[in-house]
């Protein structure tokens, strides 16, 4: 069966990679990094999902019906109805299809700002977008191996355009790999993320909101929107461009608070009860309130520094992703009540009178802010805390390509443009004005199995027509780029071969090495150059450097599965330390 192009490997691009495989397509992925999984590793809070076998093992009733108010609540009434029925109506057989058929640990589930019911899922360790999307990536990189002729994937390729015939279908792409300009044929499937590091000369950002432009972002620098400028200059209609998130909880290294990029503060760490409490240590809002009016209420409130602070039952609660944020340097844990109102630089009974305050409104359920769900009515001084500091950073872009229900990409006027799908952050009118937290990969897994459902029924319904026209225009493409057509080869690590052991240095050796020019790092005794690999961690550079030179086997060791080295980045591999 022919081919079905996807255009970006994050959770988007690899839910529909693994659908169109399911319903017997072809697949060819080509994202322009060379780690794949975009934004979505980075996702910390989990995945939502309504009615779940988790939620009913909790005891905890919820429904389609349910989450679709609380989403179209949410969405100041912006969004599309019929695309919040299929985002929400399949939330829980996307959930079921990950535990299914990638064996993921979904067992715990959560309460996030603007939801009604807990419904947001998560393992036990790891963020859950790295474990979803590295558990798609990596079947599917082992399929690009054992089925080469079904699944090809390209990395560090930029897709430069969409290739149309003369009736206007799209029949395939245009694409540079290694400074060579080549086209590739079929349908296409967009899942490029979104705009909200578009810092570019043609940004989207500056051009629908502009007074953002100067607020640190939490994504990846690929997000440029790439796939919404090419789809835009091949006729298709864009909605709610001017609908960009700002996350009220980016975290603030304090060695570094200006920096542009920041880590997200996952939201998750809000739903086990964490509280935001101002520069006089004083709450000023209810924490589980929708994104938008959290993040409007800390400029309102503007007695900066913001701090976000959990007691002891709260930190056990998310015990993982605290140890990770202090690992980072970017939380810390204070021992009693009197060493963190000493981190304030306030008296301890002023962080007394908040707790007793927050207590009592938990007791009676009557909160000067408004805050309906309570998980804890017990805060005391005799107590641990983890706390660190919040800033307001650019998140999520809901303005996007406009699509139906069935993931095609609309033309302006209207109607579907043929051969052209979209899914995740690059589609549009799914989340309206805010999106609620855990439906960033919701809305990847539910509308990248969309789009490939209808990509290979398109597919299949097409094939012999689209291929006819197709050949022909690509041939007129190549012969104007000078270049013979081709259908993209693979160039995935999945067959790696196993790291060299190399020579032994000692850990004195290492730390001589430790700038961004050249930078080893140590794991599990394995002595790691990363120079050149650094561009391309999707978590970004900052994550290596802070180990520069140095053993980070144990935060390695968190985040990370012991094959991706060897899967990865096996010439990074250069010895062993020695003592």
């Amino acid at each position: 069966m022919a081919q079905v192009i996807i255009v970006g490997g994050g959770l988007a691009g690899l839910s529909a990679a693994h659908t169109l495989l399911e319903r017997g397509a072809n697949v060819l992925l080509i994202d322009k990094q060379g780690f794949m999984g975009g934004n979505s590793t980075k996702a910390t809070s989990g995945i939502n999902g309504a009615g779940t076998q988790t939620q009913h093992d909790h005891g905890i009733t919820d429904s389609a019906k349910i989450f679709f108010d609380d989403t179209k609540r949410s969405a100041r009434d912006l969004a599309r109805d019929d695309l919040i029925r299929v985002l929400t109506g399949r939330s829980g057989d996307a959930v079921n299809w990950l535990q299914d058929k990638f064996a993921l640990d979904l067992s715990k589930v959560s309460r996030l700002g603007g939801h009604t019911q807990p419904r947001t899922h998560r393992g036990d360790a790891q963020f859950p977008g790295m474990v979803i999307t590295y558990a798609q990536l990596e079947r599917l990189e082992d399929l690009s191996v054992s089925i080469p002729d079904r699944v090809k994937i390209l990395k560090k390729t930029r897709v430069t355009k969409l290739i149309k015939d003369q009736s206007g279908t799209v029949t395939g792409v245009e694409y540079i790999q290694n400074g060579k300009t080549s086209s590739a044929l079929g349908p296409v499937i967009l899942a490029t993320g979104g705009y909200a590091a578009d810092f570019t000369d043609d940004s989207l950002l500056r051009k629908y909101r502009p007074e953002l432009w100067d607020l640190p972002t939490t994504n990846g620098e690929h997000s440029t929107g790439d796939g919404h400028k090419i789809a835009l200059a091949a006729g298709a209609s864009a909605i709610d461009m001017e609908k960009v998130q700002v996350h009220p909880t980016g975290l603030v290294d304090p060695k570094e608070p200006d920096a542009k990029v920041k880590f997200l503060a996952a939201e998750a760490l809000r739903g086990v009860g964490g509280l935001l409490l101002d520069n006089e240590g004083q709450r000023f809002v209810d924490e589980l309130q929708h994104r938008d009016f959290v993040t409007g209420k800390i400029w309102e409130n503007g007695k900066y520094p913001i701090r976000l602070i959990l007691n002891g039952k709260s930190s056990k609660e998310i015990e993982w992703h605290c140890k990770h944020y202090v690992g980072r340097g970017l939380m810390k844990k204070f021992d009693s009540g009197d060493a963190l109102a000493k981190e304030f630089g306030l008296p301890p009974a002023v962080l007394k009178k908040t707790f007793d305050d927050y207590n009592l409104a938990a007791k009676t359920k009557k909160d000067k802010f408004a805050k309906k769900f309570f998980s804890d009515e017990n805060w005391t001084l005799n107590d641990t805390f983890h706390v660190a500091i919040m800033t307001p950073v650019l998140h999520y872009t809901m303005g996007g390509l406009e699509i139906d229900s069935e993931g095609r990409v609309l033309a302006a006027g209207g109607a579907p443009l043929p051969g052209l799908f979209a899914a995740g952050e690059v589609a549009g009118g799914v989340h309206g004005a805010n999106r609620l937290g855990g439906s960033s990969l919701l809305g990847c897994v539910v509308f990248g199995r969309v789009a490939g459902d209808t990509a290979a029924a398109y597919l299949l319904q097409n094939i012999g027509d689209v291929s006819s026209r197709a050949a022909g225009r690509v041939a007129g493409v190549a012969a104007q780029l000078g270049a013979e057509p081709e259908t993209a080869k693979a160039s995935s690590g999945a067959a790696a071969s196993p790291p060299s052991t190399g020579g032994s240095y000692t850990i004195d050796e290492v730390a001589k090495h430790n700038k961004k020019d050249d930078i080893w790092v140590v794991v599990d005794g394995q002595v790691l150059d990363v120079t050149k690999f650094l561009p391309d961690h999707p978590g970004g550079e900052k994550a290596i450097l802070l180990y520069a030179g140095r053993d980070a086997t144990e935060e390695f060791n968190m985040l990370h599965d012991p094959k991706v080295i060897p899967r990865y980045a096996p010439d990074a591999v250069i010895g062993r330390v020695r003592k």
